[in-house]
Formats: structure tokens, sequence, C-alpha cells
């Protein structure tokens, strides 16, 4: 096939995973990148050697496909890293995730006590409506927790207030989250399971390297990567893309398309079509937002600041949102082993006071607020480096859902275009998860029906352990067929009728068979049963009392064993919650 005719626009991760994927079906392509390098959002920098991501990316996923892909990109650079990274906050660090006695020391006993009875208290008077962050959080650790550990730093990720931030967004990325989970995750410390908090893959040289292998293999095998070509409008006819016109060099080129695949955020996709669409989809497309974020590097002349990969910054004092120590996930990122350079991540809005900073300006905040925090002087920074990154998170505001709902049903009548990716799905995708869609749009080219929209919310490509639910849930079948739970009055009216009428039996027989003495050892039973005799009238006494203390004990074993019961399978469920638990904020 002409390379023309299959279309790419973006090198990131979703990009180079489709294109890789046509390459190794035989097919030809062509992708566009407004960028000079491939990587998207996932790309590495450098700056006078030092390397930088522009975040952290780690390489970590239950998608065996996937999984395969970077190995066979990477080899013997894929380098084992031993995860590392706490919350700062009122000058301490956190253990995360938060492990109780921890919390317990940092917080000191009055905030400890009064976060479980926060807790307590929410259980008690839960928010009846989930329909913002703020209820949704609250609803599982308590307000108290949520205030002290989740608003101020999700407010400084998402730009707005947290009762403004749908909860869906949290219930598609997190499932089965409670503070009981978190409490008992930090009481069991269970190593047994490997996730993102344990260790994770990392290229040698940051996750850059992945991509240049991706786009090496890519252009090795006849396709074509276009960088600094940013697609600046598509024609559409009859119902399909005709033509992409960009601009390379100062220069307006264009070439033909037979399919076309777009990692452009949806806003951006939808105004380069010309003719334009309709004003209630230009309208949806214009109603969507995105996060921007910058990242100040900066050089320090200190060869040990903190172990962690990076830092959780929850102080309100300071803008800084997160901050990234690279040599701590990889050596080979800093020239230098005396010196250290750090990553201050500011999240803010295109446009902004932030954004419009001064680089320099930018520098001297971040080298103050280093200093306010306490982990460096400002004289130890030697230089500074400033990135830019717009449209990088999907924001999950109100009525995002009906927009998105307009936008798709638009673009699904262009019968040779898909949007993959974080942006071209508006879904807060990890790099897996975004490759996927783009290896997934593939299939549908070559006749599958995947919904590219909803890949992060689908049940088999959710980040939680599927095999611990598949158990759970296999479980609970087996424990709720097997161990049906008792009806205490029935167990316990059938034990003590039982009860009651072996005594009664027996002292009737001794009854029938009389004797010189009737029932030596059975009249015993009237030190316990006052009245009793072995007699006819008696036997009715001794049924009485039997029955009551059979129905008394037959009730108490009920109750015990279906507690007991309630109580393990309350456990299992709380073990896989741990497992979505340990990486929460890492979703914000």
């Amino acid at each position: 096939m002409d390379d023309n005719r299959i279309i790419i626009i973006g090198a990131g991760p979703a990009g180079l995973a489709a294109a890789y994927e046509f390459i190794r079906s035989g097919n030809r392509v062509t992708i566009l990148e407004s960028h000079d390098r491939v990587g998207g959002i996932s790309r590495t920098e450098s700056y006078r050697n030092f390397y930088f991501d522009i975040g952290g990316h780690r390489f970590f996923t239950k998608i065996e496909k996937i999984n395969g892909l970077w190995k066979e990109m990477m080899g013997d650079d894929f380098i084992k890293v031993s995860r590392m990274s706490r919350i700062f906050y009122r000058d301490r660090f956190f253990n995360y995730p938060l492990e109780v006695f921890n919390v317990l020391i940092n917080l000191g006993i009055i905030e400890s006590i009064r976060i479980p009875l926060s807790y307590i208290s929410t259980q008690l008077r839960p928010h009846r409506k989930e329909d913002t962050f703020e209820q949704w959080v609250s609803n599982r650790f308590g307000r108290r927790l949520y205030e002290t550990f989740f608003r101020t730093y999700t407010e400084k990720v998402w730009g707005i207030a947290c009762h403004k931030i749908r909860a869906d967004w949290a219930a598609q990325r997190i499932k089965g989250l409670s503070l009981v989970a978190a409490v008992v995750g930090s009481l069991l410390k269970d190593q047994s399971v490997k996730t993102l908090i344990n260790e994770f893959d990392y290229p040698l040289r940051g996750p850059g390297m992945m991509w240049q292998r991706f786009q090496e293999a890519i252009t090795e095998a006849g396709g074509r990567v276009l960088l600094n070509s940013e697609a600046t409008c598509l024609t559409h006819e009859n119902g399909a893309i005709a033509k992409v016109q960009f601009l390379k060099d100062n220069k307006v080129e264009e070439m033909p398309a037979g399919h076309l695949i777009s990692t452009l955020p949806v806003p951006a996709l939808v105004s380069m079509l010309r003719p334009e669409p309709p004003e209630k989809v230009r309208k949806a497309a214009e109603g969507l937002s995105y996060r921007s974020f910058l990242i100040v590097i900066l050089i320090l002349n200190r060869k040990h600041l903190f172990p962690d990969q990076w830092l959780y910054i929850h102080d309100p004092g300071v803008r800084v949102g997160r901050i990234q120590n690279f040599k701590n996930w990889s050596a080979a990122m800093v020239p230098d082993p005396a010196k250290t350079s750090l990553g201050m991540e500011y999240f803010c809005n295109k446009g902004d006071d932030l954004w419009n900073m001064p680089d320099k300006d930018l520098a001297d905040m971040a080298s103050g607020e280093l200093k306010k925090l306490g982990l460096a002087e400002a004289d130890d920074v030697m230089d500074s480096h400033v990135v830019r990154q717009s449209d990088a998170y999907p924001v999950y505001d109100e009525g995002y859902r009906d927009k998105l709902k307009i936008l798709k049903g638009y673009l699904a009548g262009i019968r040779n275009l898909q949007t993959i990716g974080r942006g071209g799905t508006h879904h807060y995708n990890n790099m897996d998860h975004s490759m996927l869609t783009g290896i997934l749009a593939v299939e549908n080219y070559f006749g599958s029906s995947h919904d590219l929209w909803d890949v992060n919310e689908e049940k088999e490509y959710l980040e939680e352990d599927r095999k611990a639910l598949e158990v759970q849930g296999a479980l609970e079948n087996i424990l709720d067929r097997t161990f049906v739970r008792m009806n205490k009055f029935a167990f316990a009216t059938a034990v003590g009728t039982v009860s009651g009428l072996l005594i009664f039996l027996a002292t009737i027989w001794l009854v029938i068979k009389g004797g010189e003495v009737v029932g030596p050892n059975m009249r015993l039973l009237g030190q316990y049963f006052t009245g009793y005799t072995v007699s006819a009238s008696g036997s009715f006494i001794a049924f009485g009392y039997s029955f009551f203390w059979g129905f008394l004990f037959g009730w108490l074993f009920a109750y015990l064993r279906n507690f007991s019961l309630s109580l393990y399978i309350f456990w299992v469920r709380k073990k896989t919650e741990i497992l979505t638990l340990r990486d929460f904020i890492d979703y914000l």
C-alpha cells in the first residue's frame, strides 16, 4: 500500500504502537509529529547532558502484549528500579502508600484519633450521592483524611475545586477503595503481590529511549516519521478524510489519506476539520478542558538530596505539586554523580500566570520553594531549564461526558478516522492503555470493532489485579453456595427440639422400663433442672429445660458462624482493595 495512504498524527506511545503494528502487518505508514522528537508527553528531554522526563513514567503493565513490546525494544537497556515515593506534608515525610504507624507518628495522637472518628461519622452518615470527587473520596476515607492528604494535591493537579471534579473519573480508575483497606494494607505489608509500589522497569536513559527504538524500527521497515510536521487541516468528503495538510519547515504540504489515526486532543482535531462540523459539535469540543503543566529542571551541586524517585508535595504554601529526582530513576540520567537534577512540576493552564511566567522567574520561584520546603539551599542550584507541556491531562469536569457523547457520535460518521491515546479519547490513560488503543485501532482497520473510547473503562483493561478479583468472586460464590447463612431462629429451634426430645425420650424409656430404682443416673439432672424427676411429669420438665438451653446454644452457634463467615468474606474483599489503594495518588 502507498505509504501516504495510512497517516498517523502524533508520535507518542499510542501513535508509535499503531504504526509499529501496521508495519508488522506489512503496511507502510506515515507519522506526522509536531515536536522535534518522538514520545509525546512521555518523551525524554536533555539539557547539558542531564536527561529528564516530562513528568515521570514508570513501565509497568498487566497487558502481556504491551510488556512484550517493551522488552523487545529495550533488551538489556531495560533496568529494574525499586520504587520509593513519599508525601511531603507539614515538613514531614509520609510513606506512600500511607502506613498506619508512620501517619500516627507524623500527625500526632490527637489528629490520628480525629481521622478514624471522621471515618466512622462518614460511614454512619455518608453522602447519598457520589457526583463529585470530594464526595467519592470522603465516603471512603472520611472527611478528615480527605482534607489532610487528598484535597490540596488534587486541586493543585486539576486547578479546580474537588467538588467540581466528577466522581466517575475516580470510579473509572480506582476500584474498591476505603480507609479499611488502607489500614489492612499497612498492617499486612503483603509483598507477595508485585504492584507499582514495589518495582518497575525503566529505560536506562529515560522513556525517550523506548520511543526512539520504535521510531528506528518503523523507519527501518519502510515507514516514515516526519518530525517538526504539524497537522493544520483535515479535509473530509463524503464521510471520509480525503487529505491531510501539515506545516513542515515553514512550508505547507499535503498528502492524500486512505486511513487516518489521530492522537490529537479532541478539540484540536475537530478544529482542523474542513468543512467545519456543525455548531453543536464545535461547542462540545470547545467545552472540553485539558490541564497543562511545566517542569523546572534545577541542577544542584549536591550528590544526594533524598532517596525517592519523586515526592508528592501536599503543602498548600508552595505551588510545586511534585518533585522528580531523576538520578534515583537511573544513574545514567545524570552525567556527573556529584550533581543532582530535580524536576519541579507545576500544574497550570495554558496561558495562565504560571504558563506565561519568564523562565528565570520560574527558576527563582522553584529554587525558593525548594529552600522553603527544607529540601535544599537556593545556593545549591547551579543551573536551570524549563519545559512547558500543553494539554497533558484531560479534565473530568461537569458535563464532559455529555460533550464527549456528541463528539463521539459525530466522529463515528467519518469512516476512515480513528482517535486514540489520552488526548484522542479524552481519557486519563497510562502509557500501556494508550498503546493498547493504537494496537486495537489497527485491528479495527482489518475488520475488528473495538470501541477505542472505552478501553480504559472496560473490565479486561482495568489496572487492577483482575486475577485477584476473579478469585475473590469465585471464592465468594463458593462460600455463598457451600456456607449459606444460617437462619438463627430455625437452627436454634431445631437444636432445642432435638435436645428436648432426647431427654424426654430417655426419661420416658426409663419410666416404662421401671425397676427397683428408676433411673438413678438421670436423677442427677435434678441438680440442674429444678423440679426434674424420672417420671412422666418430669419428662416434660426435662423437655422444657433442654429445649431452652438447646435453643440458646443453637442461636449462639449460628450467630458466631455467620459472623465468622462475614468477616472472612470481608477480609477477602479488603485484601483485593489493597491492590488498587496502593497507587491511588499516582492516578491523580
